[in-house]
């Protein structure tokens, strides 16, 4: 049920509009979340700030779909995981690894395997991972680094489910193909 306004760029607060429609722009249309978020400036800004940033890293899009797909999974987020499916497919990842992940499951990838199983150990373990785990990591060929590119991505995750979850932000029809409810 929805609970929040979801805003377009004219009935956003005036601090939303400029990032709204660098939103708009990137995506080709405005995705209901970032309507959602536009309520207050400073989350959908903060959230801007940190998803450029995140894209602007050391993953292709590829991964960083992989990682954010396993986010929304261990969120249990319907409206993540229906973007998220969406973009992966688009993207290039296997429908198999993408239904491998939304089932809870690893990708048969190795390299999207352990970028998947990394971000899924640090988020059900509140950020704690063993150094066995960080190593099977860069094992796959990433570098320890990319790791903190990992925690990123759960903060932009976090922020996502949560705003959508919370204010039941409706899937945008761009992504109903790949609707998700918990099992």
């Amino acid at each position: 049920m929805q609970k929040f306004n979801v805003h377009t760029i004219e009935s956003a607060p005036e601090k939303s509009r400029q990032t709204l429609s660098g939103m708009q722009q990137k995506f080709g249309f405005l995705p209901n979340i970032m309507g959602t978020m536009a309520e207050n400036p400073v989350l959908l800004n903060g959230f801007a700030a940190s998803f450029g940033s995140f894209h602007g890293g050391g993953f292709d899009e590829a991964e960083k779909q992989i990682l954010l797909l396993t986010n929304a999974v261990a969120l249990k987020c319907p409206w993540t995981i229906a973007a998220h499916s969406t973009f992966a497919v688009e993207d290039g990842v296997p429908e198999s690894d993408v239904m491998a992940i939304r089932n809870g499951k690893l990708p048969k990838d190795a390299r999207y395997a352990a970028l998947s199983e990394i971000s899924k150990t640090l988020l059900e373990r509140k950020g704690n991972a063993t150094e066995v785990e960080i190593e099977k990591f860069t094992s796959a060929g990433y570098s320890k680094a990319q790791i903190f590119e990992v925690v990123l991505g759960l903060g932009i995750s976090m922020i996502t489910a949560t705003t959508t979850n919370m204010a039941g932000t409706p899937v945008d029809d761009r992504f109903k193909a790949h609707i998700w409810a918990a099992a």
